[in-house]
């Protein structure tokens, strides 16, 4: 059962980061169609970033009350019918709805908070690798939702492409309901001896209190919100630079699959191997990787070049969300027991609200530059302080 669980929470990361992340082929579709300004698309995504992070801790009190079966239920429905309702939209703020909100809380509800709870309950001695493979649905997501979706607009236009995603999303769901959630639920027979040896909370928000009065909580929400300052503002914007520096749609898209592939192997192997070596070490080598990607980007402004551009997919994609199981890992480690996915949600929140602020400036700076150098060098700049908790806490220090 352990084996079906982990599959269970890969693929559901893969449709839901996936299908979240397609949005990055919508902009210059709708660009087009309505004339808005980069700044002002860009608004869904961030919106969309800031409905993932701020429904997280209620996706997690959520989870911990009621159970995966209405969890991933809520996930399905949500990212569905927001997505089916996008092909027929008209309005920028029906974006907003439609898929900043409803696909915000539908790609949490699919997505780690859910996830890290069941898996720390059944893979209670190897929980850091667990997670990197679960933690790689998003990489693969990436590599097939995004070609996908721009094939789809591409071919049927980007109406009925919104349409087919969300139909797509909605027709699994009858396969989720009926999965033995109950099993699923009670977890491996070691976390069940645990947590019956373990004092009861007496209120459902008490182990959330209790973490945030420990440094490395803020410790790992800080490195959640920089990683996703420093990813989120190039990521959104991608597809975009490279069709501006004379790349098809298509190659784009390809190349942002690509580095999605490529961030399979880094995330489903960073947990491990962070294991074996230290977190202190894999996080500093996957900072380096990810500079050495925007290296490239930047080197990319000024000279197009499709050997700038491989080693801007090789370095970035390699290192994209690898810090991801780490940051997991050590949640899991910092705070077992119950409460977790609570603790972790609202974690989670520092992780969307780096990337809803990532992907705004982005476009806004677009706007105001007329192009995306002075991004890519932020981007740059915040990388120290995305590594600096793993560098410098004594909390997390203690785990290395």
């Amino acid at each position: 059962m352990a084996v079906v669980v982990l599959v269970v929470c890969f693929m559901f990361n893969l449709l839901g980061r996936g299908v979240g992340d397609a949005y990055v082929t919508f902009l210059l579709p709708l660009e087009t169609q309505f004339g808005w300004s980069r700044s002002e698309i860009s608004s869904v995504y961030s919106i969309y970033m800031l409905a993932n992070g701020f429904s997280a801790p209620f996706i997690g009190i959520l989870f911990d009350r009621m159970g995966p079966r209405i969890v991933y239920a809520l996930g399905f429905s949500s990212l569905g019918l927001g997505y089916l309702t996008a092909g027929s939209l008209t309005e920028l703020w029906q974006f907003h709805l439609c898929v900043g909100v409803a696909g915000g809380i539908g790609v949490t509800s699919l997505g780690m908070v859910p996830a890290q709870s069941l898996i720390s309950r059944w893979f209670p001695h190897n929980t850091s690798t667990a997670i990197g493979i679960a933690y790689a649905g998003f990489g693969a997501g990436t590599l097939v939702m995004v070609p996908f979706a721009q094939y789809l607009n591409e071919l049927v236009g980007w109406r009925h492409a919104y349409h087919i995603l969300g139909a797509i999303i909605l027709l699994i769901l009858p396969f989720v309901m009926a999965l033995p959630w109950r099993i699923i639920r009670a977890g491996h027979s070691d976390y069940v001896r645990s947590v019956a040896a373990a004092p009861r909370a007496t209120h459902m928000l008490a182990p959330l209190r209790a973490a945030m009065k420990s440094p490395g909580f803020w410790a790992l929400g800080q490195a959640f919100f920089f990683t996703s300052v420093v990813i989120y503002t190039v990521l959104v914007q991608a597809i975009a630079f490279l069709v501006e520096s004379g790349f098809t749609a298509l190659e784009a898209a390809s190349a942002f699959g690509v580095a999605g592939m490529l961030s399979v192997l880094g995330v489903g192997s960073s947990g491990k191997l962070a294991d074996k070596f230290g977190h202190r070490v894999i996080v500093s080598i996957t900072f380096t990787c990810t500079f050495l990607g925007l290296a490239n980007l930047l080197a990319m402004a000024f000279y197009p070049s499709g050997w700038f551009l491989i080693g801007f997919v090789a370095f970035f994609g390699i290192a994209q969300g690898a810090r991801g199981p780490i940051i997991s890992g050590l949640c899991t480690r910092l705070f077992p027991g119950p409460g977790l996915a609570t603790i972790y949600g609202t974690l989670y929140t520092f992780m969307s609200m780096g990337a809803a602020g990532g992907a705004l400036l982005s476009g806004w700076l677009h706007d105001l530059t007329g192009g995306y150098t002075v991004s890519i060098m932020f981007s740059m700049a915040m990388v120290f302080f995305a590594v600096s908790p793993f560098l410098f806490s004594r909390t997390l220090r203690k785990f290395d």
